[in-house]
């Protein structure tokens, strides 16, 4: 066994990158106030190729020196939208049909290995600030609320951890249905 060179990964190029089919899921950032966490949102929404990043309140937009340290590049191939307000982004991709699922814990929150994507479904994920999570007035919003299950001693994953986590499990779901 050996590693993969670059040229033996055979990624594409920017603009083949944005003509490309992508995956129904938008990722939307409540006000998050790390720069670093951003840019791991954009660098896993460009490995998953999602269709958009929503930036929104407090949350660093690009060309962000840290955002640009962990993005690695993907604030190029990513689209993104920036509002001042989560309430008018959601309202925004409600609109365009989007079903919103905020990644909390609360009441009534669908644990992650419970959740299916429905066939032809696009959906937008919501992570909300480090300390005080999703805000109030978005959970209103909502169409449902995704909880990844935990069992050791701490309250919450990083935002940027459990992003992966979550995206990944929507990923697969949406790609790799029978």
């Amino acid at each position: 066994m050996r590693k993969l060179s670059l040229k033996e990964l055979n990624r594409v190029d920017v603009a083949t990158f944005k003509a490309q089919e992508k995956t129904p899921l938008v990722i939307v950032l409540d006000n998050v106030r790390s720069a670093l966490n951003v840019g791991s949102a954009f660098r896993t929404a460009d490995a998953f190729a999602l269709e958009r990043v929503y930036l929104c309140g407090i949350t660093a937009k690009p060309p962000h020196r840290e955002i640009l340290k962990t993005a690695i590049g993907a604030t190029e191939s990513m689209d993104w939208l920036y509002f001042e307000q989560t309430a008018m982004a959601i309202k925004d991709l409600k609109e365009q049909g989007y079903q919103i699922l905020a990644v909390e814990q609360a009441t009534d929150s669908i644990p992650l290995q419970e959740f299916k994507v429905a066939a032809g479904s696009k959906y937008a994920l919501v992570f909300g600030n480090e300390v005080k999570g999703v805000g109030e007035e978005v959970m209103q919003m909502l169409d449902a609320c995704l909880e990844v299950p935990q069992f050791g001693t701490k309250h919450s994953l990083n935002i940027s951890v459990c992003l992966g986590v979550v995206v990944w499990d929507l990923f697969k779901q949406a790609r790799y249905q029978p």
